[in-house]
């Protein structure tokens, strides 16, 4: 019955695959188009699903069943859809994050090497039972990664511990945390900065308008004594007559009239 109902192939489809992909392609196309539609609010049902109080208390309870494993190292080169995947062979994961190296680090890494892909100093992963986080994180620590021969992480050796009552809403408050504390001191930095290019600029603009100052201040005093010198020349020295009033003409005079009673006594 089935073999009545069911049809034919059709010779010309087979042999003519491009056909068949150009109407595959069309139908994908027509199929974005209606996704990237817009829908009517009260007729999308994902918009209008409200949390019930029963799949609240199964959110919570998934959260106090799961657990948190810490790896202090990532492996150079290692991404996060790695370490799920190697982590996920062990139990089953939730999320998983990892912290990027520090922007200045990673400038000069990629200043000296060829590799520009991001790099990841430490991470976090969330298993949904935390039994089997706590037994992961004390059978892989100070292991070596291990894999297939010619891996790159071969010979990296985990290291990673089991953090107790440590739930993934903390780690996003710590995140958090740290993110707007790293925000805050670039903008001290930043308004440090500025204020000293300020000063700096203020004693340049300060140091210019002084010695321009004192250079026409010289200017001025150079114009001033040749105005000066041109227009008063220095007076001659007057040479005054000598009337026998001055201390040399009398000292002559006293020379002389004492040779003068001299001769006089010797003559009478």
């Amino acid at each position: 019955m089935s073999s009545r109902n069911s049809p034919e192939p059709n010779p010309v489809e087979n042999d003519a695959p491009s056909n068949a992909s150009e109407q595959e392609e069309e139908l994908a196309d027509s199929d974005e188009d209606e996704q990237q539609e817009p829908v009517a609010g009260p007729s999308n049902p994902e918009k209008s699903k409200v949390l019930t109080k029963e799949a609240l208390t199964d959110f919570q309870a998934a959260q106090e069943k799961a657990g948190i494993i810490y790896i202090s190292r990532i492996p150079p080169g290692m991404q996060p859809a790695k370490v799920r995947h190697l982590m996920s062979a062990y139990g089953e994961i939730g999320r998983v994050f990892l912290q990027q190296e520090d922007p200045k680090r990673a400038h000069l890494r990629r200043k000296h090497t060829t590799t520009k892909k991001a790099h990841y100093t430490e991470g976090w992963v969330e298993f949904k039972n935390k039994k089997i986080a706590r037994r992961v994180a004390e059978m892989l620590n100070a292991q070596p990664i291990g894999g297939k021969k010619g891996s790159r992480w071969r010979d990296d050796v985990w290291s990673m511990k089991y953090l107790p009552r440590f739930k993934w809403y903390m780690l996003t408050e710590q995140v958090a945390h740290e993110s707007a504390m790293h925000t805050a001191k670039l903008r001290v930095e930043l308004n440090q900065s500025r204020a000293e290019q300020h000063d700096y600029l203020r004693q340049v603009e300060l140091a210019r308008v002084l010695e321009k100052r004192e250079k026409k201040k010289k200017e001025k005093e150079g114009d001033d004594a040749t105005i000066t010198k041109s227009v008063n020349p220095p007076a001659k020295r007057k040479e005054r007559p000598d009337n026998g009033t001055t201390p040399k003409r009398r000292k002559l005079d006293a020379e002389d009239g004492s040779g003068l009673d001299r001769v006089l006594e010797s003559v009478f």
